[in-house]
């Protein structure tokens, strides 16, 4: 019984590697080879944000550089939410952060962000994963300038998860953004 099980068991090997191309069990088993980084487009327009630390798709000096077509390229998400920087809620669209970190092949388990006003905030990579983070570029569907907190904003869902509602969290949006470091 024992010979006759491994007899079926090698014919469906055999089979299996056959179908896929492969000469021996050994390829089949051998750990797949990191896919290569996508190649990431070069800004042909002003750099508006930048992406450097750990991560694997550089297209200017070592780093990811966006302009704000490559942004505005990206699956753009919108949602209205109260801040303390408003006095009612406003509409935020933009990328989802997470996506701006496939683009540049991010790695880290840590974000920090740096504005223009020299603001630094570190973030972990999970909270990216956990609530959909956006560098917003439009407010209330107009690009916002550099005196309106612009042109790129850092921004949580305030009002979809009642944990965001805090210091630590209001803390961690970063508007003027510029860059982000992971580690």
């Amino acid at each position: 019984m024992l010979i006759a099980r491994r007899t079926a068991l090698r014919g469906l090997l055999t089979c299996a590697l056959t179908t896929t191309g492969l000469t021996s069990l050994t390829g089949a088993l051998a750990a797949p080879a990191e896919a290569a980084p996508s190649p990431l487009a070069t800004p042909e327009g002003p750099v508006v944000l930048t992406v450097g630390g750990a991560m694997r798709n550089a297209n200017r000096d070592g780093r990811a550089a966006f302009d704000m077509a490559m942004l505005e390229k990206l699956p753009q998400v919108s949602f209205s939410t109260q801040t303390p920087w408003y006095p009612q809620a406003r509409k935020f669209t933009g990328p989802l952060l997470r996506d701006v970190l496939a683009a540049a092949g991010a790695q880290g388990r840590t974000i920090e962000a740096r504005a223009l006003n020299a603001y630094r905030v570190t973030l972990p990579v999970a909270d990216v994963e956990r609530y959909d983070v956006i560098v917003a570029r439009l407010l209330d569907d107009k690009p916002m300038a550099v005196r309106d907190k612009g042109p790129l904003f850092l921004i949580y869902p305030f009002d979809r998860a009642p944990e965001l509602r805090n210091s630590v969290f209001y803390g961690r949006s970063a508007w003027q953004l510029t860059h982000l470091e992971l580690r």
